[in-house]
């Protein structure tokens, strides 16, 4: 998969004021602790995952992304009237029908020819959203495509929480597939991708790998409810088998882009924890890059964990001009993307 005219426009984020501490948490996790005698901090210790942000009650995830989306766009010459696509790709929406990227082009008043629809793909939703558009604006069927995710964990975390408060027949064992839950956060991303004719000075997406091994698509497992998700997780079997396909997705990046090792100067994972960060570092030898971590504030923000992640590190200051950024995207199910960026 490679492109040649594909580059970022512009992108923006949204996140809430209001932080949610891991210590929080165990606070409200009392009873349970004291009844498997669960030590203090052990959230923190195992994911390194010290906060999250949460929406107020009620927020939809059109909101946020329509937030994230209005970010974007100021920071953007373009018109909204010039964009042909929009895609909604996160985990959350508003409903399963009609398509939440209907909400999201009402709010921003964009032109009735602008072509919508939701993508979903756990937290691989953006890049894949980004791969797609790609595509097009590489083919020449569109010119300007706004990808939005809105990521509320917050009804996740309630419902987390009041079943491990309630459920009498969780035990030490048991506990663990709620563990994922519990490092769930909140946050919204845009990123308007367009042709390199209309923004020659634009980070370019140089293209990249993907592949699935759907043998390990029942180890990370969510309902239909879209106001109050239950997921439970294996998460040791899935960074097991998500480390493995990280190895080999990552083989053909580098054949693709005729990269080494040594070529990326900047490493961005998928924001799990600090487990899921030094195994897919270590297993593909990229421990000795430059990287940027946004999980120990944020948590895991679904699909905008990896674009709020390299926006953030481009906030900073972190990359400069020219360098060479590989993204390393997963999702369970399991599927993952890599992309290379040249800054």
């Amino acid at each position: 998969m490679k492109f040649n005219n594909v580059v970022i426009e512009s992108m923006g984020h949204a996140l809430s004021d209001v932080s949610l501490t891991s210590i929080a948490i165990e606070d409200r996790l009392t009873p349970l602790y004291q009844k498997l005698k669960l030590p203090e901090g052990r959230l923190e210790l195992m994911t390194g995952i010290t906060s999250r942000r949460v929406w107020p009650l009620g927020t939809k995830p059109s909101d946020l992304s329509t937030m994230a989306a209005e970010n974007c766009l100021k920071k953007s010459n373009l018109s909204k009237d010039k964009i042909d696509l929009l895609i909604h790709a996160s985990v959350c929406r508003d409903f399963l029908e009609p398509a939440t990227a209907s909400v999201v082009h009402a709010n921003l008043g964009l032109n009735r020819n602008a072509m919508i629809f939701d993508l979903s793909n756990a937290c691989l939703g953006v890049i894949n959203a980004i791969v797609v558009a790609g595509n097009m604006i590489e083919n020449g069927q569109i010119q300007f495509a706004l990808i939005v995710s809105g990521e509320n964990g917050g009804p996740l975390l309630e419902n987390t929480i009041n079943e491990l408060l309630t459920n009498q027949s969780i035990d030490r064992k048991s506990i663990k597939k709620y563990i994922a839950n519990l490092t769930i956060g909140s946050a919204a991303t845009a990123i308007l991708l367009t042709h390199k004719k209309f923004s020659p000075h634009s980070p370019q997406i140089l293209g990249g790998a993907h592949e699935t091994d759907s043998s390990a698509n029942h180890l990370c497992r969510g309902d239909g409810n879209t106001h109050s998700l239950v997921m439970e997780t294996d998460s040791e079997e899935l960074l097991k088998y998500g480390v493995a396909l990280a190895q080999s997705t990552w083989k053909k990046l580098l054949h693709e882009l005729s990269w080494t090792n040594e070529t990326p100067d900047f490493v961005l994972t998928h924001q799990v924890g600090t487990a899921h960060e030094k195994m897919s570092l270590e297993s593909l030898e990229l421990t000795n890059k430059k990287t940027y971590r946004t999980y120990p504030t944020l948590g895991n923000t679904g699909s905008s964990a990896l674009p709020i992640t390299l926006m953030m590190a481009h906030d900073l200051g972190l990359i400069q001009k020219n360098d060479k950024i590989a993204l390393l995207g997963i999702g369970s199910g399991l599927s993952s993307i890599m992309l290379g960026v040249q800054w």
